[in-house]
This record gives structure tokens, C-alpha cells and sequence, in this order.
């Protein structure tokens, strides 16, 4: 039987929606849904490379003035629950004879799973702990780790070179340790995804980790020699197409060479995003699930 084709983009349409619906329910077996509604109703303007590729619409009126009490400074209240700071400490660590500052959002023992954002020049431990900035995404991230049995870490990066990635790599292998070696995820954004890249060169690290996550970063054009590619550990790229700082095009083609490997990364791309809209609009709960699944 010939079938039009209309018909035969029905039927496509009908199997992505099945794909995607057990997708989900997989990824929900991890983490389950929190403020869904809110964070993770983001509307998907394409999709390539069977879907390890997406990009999504970003409206500044609707994402920032409409989300936002004061714009940029504090979100409404609505996205932000602040019991959460009950499991909420800013703690210095003495890490292999070096003092690291960090906020710790969850035990400190025994988490079912460890994430750790790296804020870029200029941040320190309470960019990644503001419940309010960033449309309350930190807050979200923050609700998932404790509700979840996880571990939440935001530390200060004194200096984005040797000397800061060891700091990382410490509070890698002291977090890891501490929980009983659970999956680690490790994200930075900006000036601190130099961090990530040289994370990425240690082989004890990449041991102990599930993968990163690249919020508006740089690249790293010997990242195939790293330790991270050889094991073949998972990527998230997350940038906004207008960046200004890092343009999203070179994170794009760095992206695509992988992939051309099938390497397993997946790259969001925010049309219309700004340097700092991954930050506000990452689905944490989504990108953290196929960190866990994976």
C-alpha cells in the first residue's frame, strides 16, 4: 500500500512523540519533575543530528521582564522554594594543603550524586548559591540535588589556570570520597569552562566523573588528546547565538567535529541568548538526567 506523504509524516510525528515520551519517563525515574511547568516548558525551533542538536527560542520580554520581580536581580517567587537553605552551608575546605571555599547544599556524606558548577572571572561561590538571579535557576538546581539525595557544590576559583583546576580536582576527589564515589557532574560556565578543559587533562578526575556540562564557554582544540575524550565521557554545550563574549559559532563547529566522531555531546542553543542566558534558561532536571541515564 502507497501511502502519501502526509501520511508518512504523521506516522513520523506519532513515533517521535512515543520516542520522546519513554525518553522522559526514563529520565524521570532519576530526577522527577520540579517546577516543570516553570523551567522546562522551552519552545523548540529545531533539532538536528537525531536530536543531539536543538535549538530554542529565547525572548528576552518573556524570559527576564516576565519571569523577574527586578529584572536580572531577583526573580519572582514562584520559582524559588527556600527551604532548601535549611541543607545550605558555606564551608573552607583544606584540600591537599590548600584553603577552597565552597557553598555545600545538600549532605555531605553519602549523596546519591554530586554536581558542582563553576562560575566564570569575576564570580565567586555566591554567584552558583542566588536563589533569586538567573530567573531562580540556581534555586531549582539547588531543590533537585537535595529532593534527589544528591550533593550540591559552588565554589570560589581563585585563578583560572594550574593552580585553580588542582583546587577542582581536590574538591573533585574530596567530594567523590566522601559520598562513597557516586557520579560526579561537573559544569562551568564562562572563563571558568577553561577550568573544565583542564579537568578534562586529569586522568583521577575523569575517573571520578559522569561528565560537564559548557555553560557559554571556549573551546579546547586538543581536547581529543584529554583523558575525558579517551573515555568518552558525555558533553552538554549550552550558549545563546548572540554571545558577545565567546561567539557560539566556534562552540558550534568545535561541537560538530565531535559529533562527525560520534562522540556523545549534545549542544542547546538559545536563539537570540546573550552571554548569559544558558545560565537562566538550562533545564537543569533535563540535562542532569541525561547525565545520570547515560
Amino acid at each position: 500500500m502507497r501511502m502519501s506523504t502526509s501520511h508518512c509524516t504523521i506516522i513520523a510525528a506519532i513515533a517521535a512523540f512515543f520516542l520522546s515520551a519513554d525518553i522522559g519517563t526514563a529520565a524521570a525515574d532519576a530526577l522527577p519533575p520540579y517546577k516543570d511547568e516553570l523551567f522546562s516548558r522551552q519552545n523548540v525551533l529545531q533539532t538536528a543530528d537525531g536530536g543531539a542538536f536543538e535549538a530554542i527560542e529565547y525572548d528576552e520580554m518573556r524570559d527576564i521582564n516576565g519571569r523577574d520581580q527586578i529584572p536580572e536581580k531577583r526573580a519572582q517567587q514562584k520559582y524559588v522554594s527556600l527551604g532548601v537553605r535549611k541543607q545550605q552551608q558555606d564551608e573552607t575546605l583544606s584540600l591537599n594543603g590548600r584553603r577552597v571555599d565552597v557553598t555545600r547544599v545538600g549532605p555531605g556524606d553519602n549523596a546519591a550524586f554530586t554536581a558542582i558548577f563553576i562560575h566564570g572571572r569575576g564570580g565567586d561561590r555566591r554567584l552558583g548559591a542566588n536563589d533569586y538571579s538567573f530567573g531562580g535557576n540556581f534555586n531549582r538546581l539547588k531543590n533537585l540535588a537535595v529532593a534527589n539525595g544528591g550533593v550540591y557544590y559552588s565554589p570560589t576559583v581563585r585563578t583560572f589556570d594550574g593552580e585553580g583546576v588542582a583546587d577542582i580536582a581536590e574538591l573533585i576527589r574530596y567530594a567523590s570520597e566522601k559520598s562513597g564515589h557516586p557520579p560526579v557532574i561537573l559544569s562551568c560556565a564562562s572563563m571558568g569552562s577553561q577550568i573544565c578543559w583542564g579537568i578534562a587533562r586529569d586522568p583521577g578526575s575523569v575517573k571520578r566523573l559522569k561528565g560537564m556540562i559548557v555553560l557559554s564557554g571556549v573551546t579546547d582544540p586538543d581536547f581529543a588528546r584529554s583523558a575525558f575524550y579517551k573515555a568518552r565521557l558525555p558533553l552538554w554545550f549550552v550558549h545563546g547565538s548572540r554571545d558577545p563574549v565567546y561567539a557560539a559559532a566556534g562552540q558550534q563547529a568545535f561541537f560538530k567535529r565531535l559529533r562527525e566522531t560520534k562522540y556523545p555531546a549534545h549542544f542547546t542553543l538559545f536563539q537570540n541568548g546573550n552571554h548569559g542566558t544558558p545560565i537562566r534558561m538550562i533545564d537543569w532536571r533535563r540535562v542532569l538526567n541525561w547525565f545520570l541515564a547515560s
